[in-house]
Order: C-alpha cells, then structure tokens, then sequence
C-alpha cells in the first residue's frame, strides 16, 4: 500500500492585522513551533514613517509603498534561499497585500482579528512601541478583511492559536 506524500505547511507566512493585534508576539511563536525564520515587518519601515507614525499621524499609500515592496524583496529572497519565514506585517488592504504576495505564490496570510475593545486595551498596557493608540481608528478604518486568509481568533490562548495555524497549515 502506498501513502499519498505528507503536504508540508506553506514557506512563507505572514501574520496581519491592526496595530496590538499581536502580529509580532505571535508571529514569533509561530516561527519558533515551526522551525522558521521570524522577520519583524516594523524594522523594515523608513525612519519618516515611524517619526510619522509617533506623531499620530496616519501613513499614506505612498508612504508605504516602498515599505511594502522592500518586504516583498525579503520574501522572495526568504524563497530563493528556501528558507521557511514568518512576517508579521499590518497588510491591511487587499492592495497591500498583492504587493506583498507578488511572486510569491505559495504566501499563506493569517490574519489576527479581534474586537476593536480587546485591541484598545492592547495597545494602552503596551509599552516601548511607535505606535500610539490613538492611531487604532484609522487602521481599523483601513481595514480590508482578507478572504484568502486564515482567520485567527486572538480572544483565544496563544498557544492554542500557534496549534490551530500549524494544524490547519498541514492540512491544506
């Protein structure tokens, strides 16, 4: 009897969803559950969008652009070398994640939604980051809810959710 070959888990993964979301924290766990390299999507960003961004004041499109495809080049050199990589990153429009996505067709997204309730309460306990909170409206404004994404619920444990993605990773 021969078994069907086991399908392995996407290479490339990226964590999205608003600031306080946990993109990173869990991005983190993910990669280490999975033996993957984590890249923090934040350490990509030009010194002017993170002094814009401590001002309070929203990023444009055109801000972001370069941001975004200076990620896709991280990617695809994640790829390129064969590496398994998680990065987290907002991806908040459909638009940005194309971008991201560009040549890299084996991206899965996993996107960290929560109550804008549980995400405000995030964002003020959190210390030491750029992102103020009172910029939360504006990306839950942005927000284009991903239909090709797997949909992560982080009301729930961490550790649940890091089991929840590699299982259902595994499974596609």
């Amino acid at each position: 009897m021969t078994r069907p070959p086991k399908k392995t888990a996407p290479a490339v993964l990226v964590t999205m969803g608003v600031s306080g979301s946990g993109k990173s924290y869990f991005g983190r766990k993910l990669a280490e559950a999975m033996g993957a390299i984590f890249y923090e999507g934040d350490d990509f960003h030009p010194p002017d969008n993170i002094a814009k961004m401590n001002r309070g004041t929203p990023l444009t499109d055109a801000d972001r652009l370069p941001w975004l495809r200076d990620l896709n080049r991280v990617l695809l050199a994640a790829v390129e070398r064969g590496e398994t990589v998680v990065l987290a990153c907002s991806a908040l429009r459909k638009a940005y994640r194309d971008i991201l996505r560009k040549d890299v067709p084996e991206l899965q997204f996993i996107f960290l939604k929560g109550s804008h309730e549980l995400i405000t309460r995030r964002l003020v306990e959190r210390r030491g980051h750029f992102m103020p909170p009172d910029l939360l409206e504006s990306q839950f404004q942005a927000l284009e809810e991903p239909e090709d994404a797997l949909v992560v619920d982080i009301s729930q444990p961490v550790q649940a959710n890091v089991e929840f993605v590699r299982e259902a990773l595994y499974r596609q």
